[in-house]
């Protein structure tokens, strides 16, 4: 199985807004057996990280914060997909998304540049910034889940997509058009076959 680490999907609806959403859709299967995981090493973690505004730019994740937030990754996924299917969730998954919300270092520190002024920066060691970061995240999915949005998150109907979204219209189906597009492809394919076959 070939891995890649950049996600060939546009984003899917409401993880601009939502960093657990994100997070859940870090890794995705893709068609023709391939897999791609934008957490895949250290510093593709930390990009993820800073691209979201988690962790100021100029951090370096070690392989240990890497695993903690692949670890937070498959807890909020276990527990998105319970949400989706109408389940309970594992309790070891609800109970690792708590252990992510209680971790939170102490508030963000005062600082100042000439470039910004005055403002507030997590200046920790880099385990309390994942746990930060942690944190958050746990924190957004905990909101969304038990909040007005909480119906309205779905996971792509298009096989082998395993991405999570907002479903912003009652009739959405898929976590892009792109899905969307391979899912009418293969039906429109399927009824051509169909008809030579009958005839």
């Amino acid at each position: 199985m070939r891995s890649m680490s950049r996600i060939p999907f546009p984003t899917a609806p409401g993880a601009d807004d939502h960093p657990s959403l994100a997070l859940v859709n870090s890794a995705v299967t893709l068609p023709g057996g391939h897999e791609a995981d934008e957490l895949g090493s250290p510093a593709e973690a930390t990009a993820w990280l800073v691209g979201h505004r988690l962790v100021p730019a100029e951090t370096t994740l070690l392989a240990y914060c890497q695993g903690q937030l692949t670890t937070l990754r498959g807890n909020l996924r276990a527990i998105f997909t319970a949400r989706v299917a109408g389940t309970a969730p594992e309790p070891e998954a609800v109970e690792g998304v708590n252990r992510a919300l209680v971790k939170v270092p102490s508030a963000l520190l005062l600082h100042f540049d000439d470039d910004s002024g005055l403002h507030r920066v997590p200046r920790h060691p880099v385990t309390q910034l994942v746990e930060h970061a942690m944190a958050q995240i746990a924190e957004d999915a905990a909101a969304l889940l038990t909040g007005g949005q909480a119906g309205m998150v779905a996971q792509c109907e298009s096989e082998p997509c395993d991405r999570f979204f907002l479903r912003t219209h009652a009739r959405r189906c898929w976590c892009s058009t792109r899905c969307g597009d391979r899912v009418r492809a293969a039906r429109a394919y399927a009824r051509k076959l169909e008809r030579a076959q009958a005839g």
